[in-house]
Formats: C-alpha cells, structure tokens, sequence
C-alpha cells in the first residue's frame, strides 16, 4: 500500500473513527484502525465489537493495500503534524510496519494484521428510511441529556426511538430518555418508510458518536434497522451499531395529566437566577427550592456548611401557593434546551412530578421528579 492524502482530510477522518476505539482493551486489535486503500479512495475503519465506524475520504492511492496500526497514536501524530503537510502511508507485505512521511517527519509504527480485524456485519435491515440531518440531530441533542448512566438500569442507557400514531395527523417519531429522575420526549413526523420499524434503544455511546458526526451535516442520512442493529449512512460515513437488547419502560404513565397549576416564566432569566443560587449548594445534591405565591417566584439554597441564597422572580402564576424541590443541575439542563424565551411549568403538588413545556416548540416535552428540600 502506497498513498498520498492530505493533513486536513486525514485528521478529520481519524477523529472521528478514534472515538470509537476505547482507550483500553483486552484485544489489541480492538486498539487499531483499520486502513484500506484501493479505487482512488482511503478508508478508515474503527470497532468496539459494539460499534463499527467506516469513514471513506479520496485519496492518491498509488498502490492499493491495507493494514492496521494503533488508532490513538496515529491521530496524534497526524495532529501534531504542521497545516497544509501531504502525509504519505507506505506498507509493504516484507515490512510488518507502517511508514508515515510528511516533509521532514517519519513515523514507523507496528502493526497488526488487517485479516485479524473484526468486521461487524450489520446484517439484514428490512426497515430503511432517510431522514434530513437537521431532524435526527434535533432528535438526539434534545433527548441525550436525560439519558441514565446507572449501569445496572441498562435499558435506560440510550434513547428509545419509536414510530407512534397522532391522534391529530400522521405517524411521529419519537425520541425517549430518561434515569428516573427527569425524562426528555421529542417527536417529528415520522420518515416516509419508518412505519413499522421496531422499538429500539440505542445505546449512550452510539448516540454521543452520532451527535459528534452529524453536527456540522446538511444532508440526509440513510437509516437502516432490524430488531438488533442500526446503521447510519451519510458523508462518506457508516456507523453500525448493536441495540440495546431491553424493553423500555412504559414512559407514558410517568407523564402527568391532571397538573392545573400553571406557571409561565422566561427561560433565560430563570436559569440564570437558579445558576446563580445553586452555587453554594453541594455538589450531591445541588438541591433548589422555589416558592411559587401569586405572581411571584422565590429561588432559595441552604448549605449548612456554606450559607444561603435567595433570589426573587416575577411570573406569571395564579394558581395556589405551592412549594417544591428540585435538582438545580436537571432544571439547567431542561432549560438549555428550549428553542423560544418562555417556558411553561405544570404543577400538581410538592411531591408529583412536574411537566416542562418549551413555548417555542410545541414538538418537546419533560418531565422532573421533584426533591425533598
């Protein structure tokens, strides 16, 4: 193998397969990208027997070949090289290491055999659909931050996408994440060809990948599923991932129904005021207590250790006095996520689970269990 690719081209692909590649493994093949070149173009190939990332970027290929080489080292190296360098690879079958030239630089790094690289084979995907970047990563960048980490729940650790019928119009696709202490719900109308499609959840490290990939996409992405693995095609990428094999909760009976008490509220200044309070609080349990009075909101932390906070809000709320506990740091995040100014509280007492509403976008839904303050 004989090719010439430049720095540019070559950085961004490795950043993005190097992801994949866990930092430490018991398979030293796993710590390799696999690097194949042949018809003009280069691919790089990365797996975590979970995951399995191709990313194809054109190239000089002067002669076709392949070979592994650590992943991690060589997106270092390619990193660390000068803007604007052309890198050449150089493997030869009587030499079992791979030559990295660029000006003055040579790198001569160890390899591994590319036979001995696991392919995950994705399979058969009767459900194929396509659907506009835009939408998937809206999908995903509004629902990834209430996913749990509690290893143990591990149906919980991914978001759950699913194709549900509206009452009012035609089929949604829904995104679903919650630990059980907050929960995220957002729908679009469902991709011509998703009817029918499984319910699947795809796990935490996949939906991190794929955020990672589409952030800066315009175009369309090419989705296949079955009742075990998805793929992603867009940009000269393939992202094959497992499925979480688990059933997801029922998460509709944790959504309220009979919350009456209603407070309208700038998002912006409310998560200003709460960020301000919420820094004497501990780190545990970063508890806030608001005190809801006619038109008046009132923010307060108390840390024995550190002191008190208060601040004072006017809102638009014309129910009964209530009082209610929550996590500053969830509050935050909810908040990071509306798309307009207002945001829309729903109550029902101290002790229920409360409904956030982004007034800006009639498409998002969460929920927040509330704290003992």
């Amino acid at each position: 193998m004989k090719i010439t690719i430049e720095r540019a081209t070559l950085l961004k692909s490795l950043n993005h397969v190097q992801n994949v590649v866990e930092r430490r493994n018991t398979i030293p093949i796993l710590s390799n990208v696999l690097i194949q070149a042949e018809d003009g173009k280069l691919s790089l190939s990365a797996t975590d027997l979970d995951i399995e990332i191709v990313e194809t970027v054109p190239s000089d290929v002067i002669q076709e070949g392949g070979t592994t080489a650590p992943a991690h080292t060589l997106y270092d190296i390619v990193r660390k090289l000068p803007e604007g360098s052309q890198v050449q690879f150089e493997f030869g079958a009587d030499d079992p290491r791979l030559m990295l030239r660029a000006g003055r630089s040579q790198f001569s790094l160890a390899c591994l055999p590319k036979e001995d690289f696991p392919i995950l084979a994705a399979g058969d995907l009767p459900h194929e659909f396509t659907m506009e970047a835009m939408d998937l990563r809206r999908l995903i960048e509004k629902s990834k931050f209430a996913i749990s980490t509690e290893e143990t729940r591990y149906y919980l650790n991914g978001i759950y996408f699913h194709v549900t019928d509206a009452a009012d119009g035609p089929e949604r696709m829904r995104a679903v994440a919650t630990d059980g202490h907050r929960l995220a719900r957002v729908e679009l109308p469902a991709p011509k060809g998703a009817s029918g499609m499984p319910n699947i959840i795809v796990p935490r490290k996949t939906v991190v990948e794929l955020s990672r990939l589409i952030e800066n996409s315009e175009g369309v992405v090419e989705i296949g599923v079955s009742d075990s693995k998805i793929r992603f095609e867009f940009d000269g990428v393939i992202l094959t991932s497992k499925l979480i094999d688990g059933t997801f909760p029922d998460y509709q009976r944790v959504i309220p129904e009979g919350n009456d008490k209603v407070l309208n509220i700038n998002g912006k200044e409310f998560a200003q005021a709460v960020d301000r309070v919420s820094t004497i609080s501990t780190e545990k349990s970063r508890a806030v207590k608001i005190n809801l009075d006619r038109d008046r909101l009132d923010l307060a932390v108390t840390n024995p250790e550190s002191g008190n906070a208060s601040e004072e809000l006017l809102v638009e709320f014309n129910a009964d006095p209530i009082e209610i506990g929550f996590n500053a740091r969830y509050l935050l995040d909810v908040m990071g996520q509306l798309d307009g100014d207002e945001a829309q509280f729903l109550f029902a007492d101290s002790g229920s689970p409360t409904i956030i509403r982004d007034m800006g976008d009639n498409t998002s839904l969460y929920v927040l269990m509330p704290m003992r303050v």
